[in-house]
């Protein structure tokens, strides 16, 4: 798509500064933008890009300065206003009808159930599998390989790739996306041990995705024993996250790749866990908790704190003790030369 800068600023209700007339044709990094692209500056360590910049305009706050020569759409939110120009300009990825014989969007090398219903507008590539009792609803694309196994429910307008798996009754809500090889449903991590052995806990429950939800690739969300595993509302998880049985997950949560929170644990709205985080089972972390990445959380955190380390304590105290721990070698060839010094003097007095 190609668009004027004026009219640009005017659908992401930006103030124009400089030249209106240019077209741009996409959405670039400030380093490596040309003239026919619009680009941001959210954070301010780019600002001195600012200068050098081929941008055709560039998104930037109030707070900014910008050359002279450099046209500038001025917004609130510099990067949701990028987000919103990458729509305008570039789209979302639009989803073919199946390969190879199909009717209305259902392929004939799809197996679905006579029991299972198909809600109007589905898009049901080959190879996807639907058992009885299932229902998928309306205008929700469903990628080769899937499964989605007995009395399941997958929501309007959700979006399944490659190789997701749905065990049985679990429910997706609606806008749901899933990216490849993702399970939901699978067995909790539950034995009982006797006699020196490992004896399987039947799990008897389900998991619930509410609306717009959406997961990354190779994530496993387990079902619960007894109850149910929720993911709430808005929230969004990056690649190889591993959700254990009975756990709840608050609304417009983000948790980044490779966390793993275990079994029971009550998580709050708005939380934020950095990459290779660890959460111990039965715990409760407060709504809008922020945990830096390589956390061990293994205690219940109250609602706002900041933390980070192994154990998790709040983030200053852990930042300092990283920082404490980078010296230690240092520290240590201190200690040693202190403890030499020290016996010397202890053989002069006693000589």
């Amino acid at each position: 798509m190609t668009i004027t800068i004026h009219d640009l600023a005017e659908r992401l209700g930006a103030t124009l500064k400089g030249d209106g007339d240019k077209i741009v044709v996409g959405c670039a990094p400030i380093d490596t933008a040309g003239p026919e692209h619009i680009t941001f500056l959210a954070n301010v360590k780019y600002v001195k890009y600012l200068q050098t910049t081929k941008a055709g305009a560039v998104l930037i706050g109030s707070n900014v300065t910008c050359p002279e020569e450099l046209t500038s759409l001025v917004c609130e939110d510099p990067y949701f206003a990028f987000r919103n120009a990458m729509v305008e300009l570039h789209g979302y990825r639009k989803h073919a009808e199946p390969v190879g014989d199909h009717h209305e969007g259902i392929s004939e090398r799809a197996m679905v159930h006579s029991e299972a219903t198909i809600g109007p507008g589905a898009i049901i590539h080959p190879f996807v599998t639907i058992e009885a009792g299932a229902s998928v609803g309306s205008n929700s694309v469903l990628y080769p390989g899937v499964y989605i196994g007995r009395d399941a429910k997958v929501g309007d307008d959700c979006l399944l790739y490659p190789n997701v798996v749905i065990y049985e009754r679990c429910i997706l809500g609606d806008r749901v996306m899933l990216h490849g090889n993702t399970v939901i449903g699978s067995d909790g991590f539950g034995y009982a041990t006797h006699d020196g052995a490992h004896h399987k806990i039947p799990q008897n429950g389900i998991v619930v995705i509410e609306d717009d939800v959406e997961l990354g690739v190779g994530c496993a969300i387990e079902r619960g024993a007894m109850d149910e595993t929720r993911i709430g509302q808005g929230t969004k998880f990056a690649d190889l996250i591993s959700i254990g049985h009975g756990t709840t997950i608050g609304k417009h949560c983000l948790i980044v790749s490779l966390c793993g929170v275990s079994g029971s644990v009550q998580m709050g709205d708005y939380v934020v866990l950095g990459g290779q985080v660890g959460v111990t089972g039965h715990l409760k972390i407060g709504n809008f908790v922020q945990a830096m990445g390589h956390s061990g959380i293994t205690s219940d955190i109250p609602d706002g704190l900041k933390v980070g380390g192994e154990p998790a304590i709040p983030y200053i105290k852990a930042k300092r003790n990283y920082i404490a721990q980078t010296e230690l070698y240092e520290l240590v060839k201190r200690v040693r030369k202190l403890e030499r010094e020290l016996k010397d003097l202890k053989s002069s007095d006693q000589s």
